[in-house]
C-alpha cells in the first residue's frame, strides 16, 4: 500500500508542479519511474478509480460542488454524532476527552504515552496514546525518530513507551483500512476550548465532504474568528482522525496541508473515490 502511495504522491508533485498544463499518464509515469500501464494499475489498486477519474476528484469544478454540500451538512450536523454512510465511505465515531491543565504537571511528567508505528494508506504513521485516549498521530515520511522527537517536543517530560494498548491499536486498525469490531475510537488532548470546538465541528465533516475555515467559523458560531479556526485546525495533534485535510479554501483550491500539499490531495481524493457514490461525479 505504502509503495503505491509514494507513487501517486509523487505524481501528484508533479502534477503540481506543471504550471501550464496537466501532464499526461505518458509523462508522469516517466517521472515516476513506471510504465504508464503500471502506474494506472497503482492509482486503481490504492484508489479504487483509475487516474483520470481521481484527477477528475480534484479539479475545482468537483470541490466547489461538494463545499455547497458539505456546508449545509456540516450545519445541519451541529448535533449530531452518528456516523454516516456505508461500506467503503464509512465513518468512525470520535469521541474527545480534553486533558485538564495541570493533570499531569508540567510536560506530562506523571504522564505514560505508549506510540506505535503503523502503516496507513497515505504512508507510515507514528500513534501514540494515554490510558484514555489516542493523543498523538504523525506521518513519518521514513524519519521515525524526527517523528518521536516531534512527540517530544509536545510532551517533554512524558515517559514514552514502544507499546501496544488498546487505543492504539484501535487507531492501527481502523488506518489501516480494517473497521471489523471498531466502532468508536476515542482521543485524550490537551487543548483549549476553542480548539476543541474547531476539532469537534471538524469530526462533522465526514468523509467524502469538505469545509472552509469560514464554514467551520459559522457553525461554531463564531462568524468573525476565521483566522483563530484556522490557527485551531492547524494545531490538531492527530492526523487523519480530526479531519483537518477535509479544509480548503473557498475557491475551490485545496490550499496547504502541514503533511505536504501532495498527501492532502491524495486524502481528498482517495476518500472521493470511496464516497462516490454519496455526491456522483
Amino acid at each position: 500500500m505504502n509503495n503505491h502511495y509514494q507513487h501517486i504522491a509523487e505524481a501528484l508533485r508533479y502534477t503540481k508542479a506543471d504550471k501550464k498544463a496537466q501532464p499526461t499518464l505518458e509523462e508522469m509515469a516517466s517521472h515516476v519511474g513506471l510504465s504508464p500501464s503500471d502506474l494506472q494499475r497503482a492509482f486503481i489498486r490504492w484508489a479504487g478509480v483509475d487516474w483520470a477519474r481521481f484527477m477528475q476528484y480534484l479539479s475545482v469544478e468537483y470541490v466547489k460542488r461538494i463545499l455547497q454540500t458539505g456546508n449545509a451538512s456540516l450545519l445541519a450536523a451541529a448535533s449530531s454524532v452518528e456516523p454516516s454512510g456505508t461500506g467503503r465511505c464509512h465513518n468512525i465515531v470520535v469521541h474527545i476527552e480534553s486533558i485538564a491543565p495541570g493533570e499531569y504537571g508540567h510536560g506530562g511528567r506523571n504522564l505514560q504515552l505508549n506510540y506505535v508505528f503503523a502503516d496507513s494508506p497515505f504512508g507510515e504513521v507514528l500513534i501514540a496514546s494515554t490510558a484514555k485516549g489516542i493523543s498523538y498521530i504523525a506521518f513519518t515520511d521514513g524519519k521515525k525518530e524526527a517523528a518521536l522527537a516531534g512527540l517530544r517536543g509536545k510532551w517533554a517530560d512524558a515517559t514514552l513507551v514502544e507499546q501496544a494498548d488498546e487505543h492504539n491499536g484501535r487507531a492501527v486498525k481502523v488506518l489501516g483500512q480494517d473497521r471489523h469490531n471498531v466502532h468508536d475510537l476515542r482521543l485524550h488532548l490537551s487543548a483549549t476550548n476553542f480548539q476543541l470546538k474547531v476539532w469537534e465541528a471538524l469530526l462533522k465533516v465526514h468523509m467524502g465532504q469538505l469545509t472552509t475555515y469560514s464554514m467551520l467559523a459559522k457553525a461554531i458560531g463564531r462568524c468573525n474568528a476565521v483566522r483563530a479556526v484556522g490557527s485551531a485546525v492547524a494545531a490538531n495533534p492527530v492526523a487523519l482522525l480530526i479531519p483537518c485535510h477535509r479544509v480548503i479554501r473557498s475557491t475551490g483550491e485545496l490550499g496547504h496541508y502541514h503533511w505536504t500539499a501532495e498527501r492532502k490531495a491524495a486524502i481528498i481524493g482517495w476518500e472521493a473515490a470511496r464516497c462516490n457514490g454519496r455526491f456522483g461525479m
